[in-house]
C-alpha cells in the first residue's frame, strides 16, 4: 500500500477518534460516518487498482526490453564475433615536392598517394589479446604510402602488425608484447626524431607503470627487437631499447613529463644498409672502403654502430579554453666515430581537432645530423626522409565530420652538407572507422 493510502487510513482513524463519546449514539452521526467510510473505501480501492495497473505496465515494459535484447543477441555459433573489434583508416594525399641537389634545382614532383589500413583486435581471455593489421605500401619499414601510378596496376598489401598483448590480471599495469607490434616507446609530442609514425618494431617488448601517487606515475618501457636475423657468417643485428619517464598531472588537468631512452643498435657496423637502403643519411661506405659505390652490385655498408641516448620533455596546458603543449627531444649517438652525432627538435601544438568543426595547429623545428640516429626508422617525409637535415614543419588539421579529417603539412627544410633546399607540401583527407 502506497503513502497516499496510508494517509487516507490515518484520516479515517482521526475522524473516528474526533467524535465525542456523548454523541456516539446519534443515528444521524453514525450514518454520516458510515457514508464517509464507504466513500473512503471506494477511493482506496480505486487507488489500489491504479497502482496494480501501473505495476503491470512497468513489468510488461521490462519483459519486452528483455525479450528484445534476447532477440538481438548472437547465436551461440557466432559468440566468437563478440570478442573481435575491427578498425581501420584510409588516407588520400596530394603531394608536391621542390628540391635541390648540390645547389641545383631539381625537377619538381607532383603525385597522389593513398594509405589503407585495416586492423583486428581479438580478446582471447581476460589476460591475453591478439592484434593484426594489414596495410598498403611497398614494404618500407617507415611508410605505408602507395603512389598512384603504373597504368592502374594492382597495389601491394603487407602484414603491418601481428602480435600478442599479455596483460595478467595479477600484475596490474603490465603489458608484454611479442611479434610485429605497435611501437612500445613514448614520443614527446608524437615527434618523429627517432621513430616514424609507421614504424612497427619486431621482437619482444614490455610496458609497466608504477604509480607513486594519484598525480605521479613512472613509466618503464623496454624491448629486445630484431633488425636482421642471425644467419650465415655475418651474424644478425638487433636493437635493445629501454625507456623511462615520470609524468605529473595537475589538478586542472595540465601535465608535465620528462624522461630518458637508450636505443642500442648492436652489430650494425659493416652491415648493408637496412631495408636495402643507402643508409637514409647515415655514414656508409662501399666494399672498397672508399666511401663511394664501385658498381650497382656494391652495397652501401654502415661505418659505425649506433647507441642512441635520448632525453625528452613535454608540458601540456591550456590557453583559455584551448589545449596546448610544448615539447623537446634531444638525441646523441654515443657510438659515433665522428662529430655528426646529435639531433634535436622543439615543437608545439595548439587546440585539438576532434569534434566536427574543430581544428588544430602544430609546428616544430629540428636539426638531425648525419649519424644522430638510424635513418631508415626515423621520419620518412622531412628533407626526403632519414637524417642529415634541418628545418621547419607546419601542420594544420580540420575536423570536417566525425572520423573525417583534413590535414595540411608543409616542410621548409634543408638537407645534406650543401644545405640543399627541400620543400614538401602534403594535403590529406583521412577517414577512420
Amino acid at each position: 500500500m502506497n503513502k497516499g493510502i496510508l494517509l487516507m487510513a490515518m484520516a479515517i482513524f482521526t475522524s473516528l477518534a474526533a467524535v465525542p463519546v456523548s454523541r456516539a449514539d446519534s443515528a444521524d452521526e453514525i450514518a454520516e460516518l458510515k457514508k464517509q467510510m464507504t466513500e473512503m473505501q471506494q477511493k482506496i480501492e480505486k487507488l489500489e487498482a491504479d497502482q496494480q495497473k501501473q505495476t503491470q505496465n512497468i513489468s510488461e515494459t521490462v519483459n519486452k526490453a528483455v525479450e528484445e535484447k534476447k532477440a538481438g543477441a548472437l547465436p551461440d555459433s557466432l559468440k566468437w564475433a563478440e570478442k573481435i573489434k575491427l578498425s581501420g583508416d584510409f588516407r588520400y594525399r596530394h603531394e608536391s615536392i621542390d628540391s635541390q641537389s648540390n645547389g641545383a634545382d631539381q625537377p619538381g614532383t607532383n603525385r597522389h598517394r593513398i594509405r589503407a589500413r585495416i586492423g583486428m583486435d581479438v580478446k582471447i581471455n581476460d589476460d591475453l589479446d591478439l592484434g593484426f593489421r594489414l596495410a598498403s605500401g611497398v614494404g618500407d619499414p617507415a611508410s605505408t604510402n602507395q603512389t598512384l601510378e603504373n597504368s592502374f596496376s594492382g597495389k601491394g598489401i603487407w602484414l603491418d602488425q601481428a602480435y600478442f598483448n599479455w596483460h595478467p590480471k595479477d600484475i596490474e599495469r603490465l603489458n608484454i608484447f611479442g611479434g610485429k607490434m605497435p611501437r612500445p616507446f613514448y614520443r614527446a609530442g608524437d615527434n618523429q626524431l627517432v621513430w616514424d609514425d609507421d614504424t612497427n618494431p619486431e621482437g619482444l617488448a614490455a610496458k609497466y607503470v608504477i604509480p607513486f601517487s594519484k598525480t605521479d606515475n613512472l613509466y618503464i618501457n623496454g624491448g629486445g627487437l630484431w633488425l636482421i636475423s642471425d644467419s650465415g657468417t655475418a651474424g644478425g643485428a638487433g636493437l635493445f631499447g629501454i625507456q623511462s619517464y615520470l609524468k605529473h598531472d595537475f589538478e586542472n588537468k595540465d601535465y608535465v613529463l620528462g624522461g630518458l631512452s637508450l636505443y642500442s643498435f648492436g652489430n650494425l657496423k659493416g652491415k648493408e644498409g637496412l631495408y636495402k637502403s643507402s643508409g637514409k643519411g647515415n655514414s656508409t661506405f662501399g666494399n672498397t672502403m672508399s666511401g663511394t659505390k664501385d658498381s650497382s652490385t656494391d652495397p652501401y655498408k654502415y661505418t659505425m654502430n649506433y647507441n642512441v641516448l635520448e632525453g625528452f620533455a613535454e608540458y601540456g596546458f591550456k590557453i583559455g579554453d584551448y589545449p596546448a603543449s610544448v615539447y623537446g627531444d634531444y638525441v646523441k649517438n654515443t657510438a659515433a666515430t665522428n662529430s655528426k652525432d646529435t639531433g634535436w627538435m622543439l615543437g608545439m601544438t595548439f587546440n585539438k581537432a576532434k569534434d566536427a568543426g574543430s581544428w588544430e595547429l602544430g609546428y616544430n623545428y629540428r636539426e638531425v645530423k648525419k649519424d644522430a640516429t638510424v635513418g631508415v626508422l626515423t621520419d620518412s617525409d622531412a628533407f626526403g626522409g632519414g637524417t642529415d637535415g634541418k628545418g621547419h614543419t607546419f601542420v594544420g588539421k580540420y575536423q570536417f565530420a566525425k572520423n573525417v579529417q583534413g590535414v595540411i603539412t608543409y616542410f621548409l627544410t634543408q638537407r645534406g652538407a650543401a644545405n640543399d633546399d627541400y620543400r614538401r607540401l602534403m594535403a590529406d583527407i583521412v577517414v577512420k572507422f
